[in-house]
């Protein structure tokens, strides 16, 4: 699948089967998130791995819906704002960085025919207790990763004229 149609393909998934996802194709996963641009590629970001089986009460701690455990793996992506460049104005980057290796996680699972679904409305608490983060770490977003149960539909999304401006706003 191309980078487009990878794009237009990608939905959010809320129904998993239990076949696991090898671990050749969970590293080339993790390494489409490594290979995220970031700001002056400092990388502040770590990846957290977690398998479901046998943990689905305490990982459903971090997000309390029942598809959430039903694939094989979630994935988090924790920001590390220590190691963060930051602009003139002093807004760090960590944030943004990590997202951008979810999104580049997210991409890669779609192009390998598996699903996910960004999930930001997690429990931080919950997240810092089943991860043991340290303090200096931040939880940014989780997505489930297996083979969808279903095909589903792509959501509509809002046209091109309501999202671009040209030249100024």
């Amino acid at each position: 699948m191309d980078t487009l149609e990878t794009i237009q393909t990608r939905h959010s998934v809320r129904g998993y089967k239990p076949d696991p996802v090898d671990d050749e194709t969970l590293t080339r996963l993790l390494e489409a998130a490594r290979q995220a641009p970031t700001a002056a590629n400092r990388q502040p970001f770590r990846l957290v791995v977690l398998h479901t089986r046998g943990r689905e009460e305490e990982i459903g701690r971090i997000y309390g819906r029942p598809w959430f455990v039903q694939a094989p793996l979630v994935i988090g992506v924790v920001a590390v704002p220590a190691e963060a460049w930051r602009r003139a104005d002093d807004k760090p980057y960590d944030e943004v960085d990590a997202t951008i290796a979810m999104d580049h996680l997210v991409l890669a699972a779609t192009s390998l025919g598996l699903g996910t679904c960004w999930v930001a409305a997690f429990d931080p608490q919950a997240t810092r207790e089943v991860l043991g983060l340290p303090d200096d770490v931040e939880p940014i977003a989780f997505t489930p990763v297996g083979y969808p149960a279903k095909d589903q539909a792509a959501t509509s999304r809002r046209p091109l004229s309501e999202l671009v401006k040209y030249e100024r706003w």
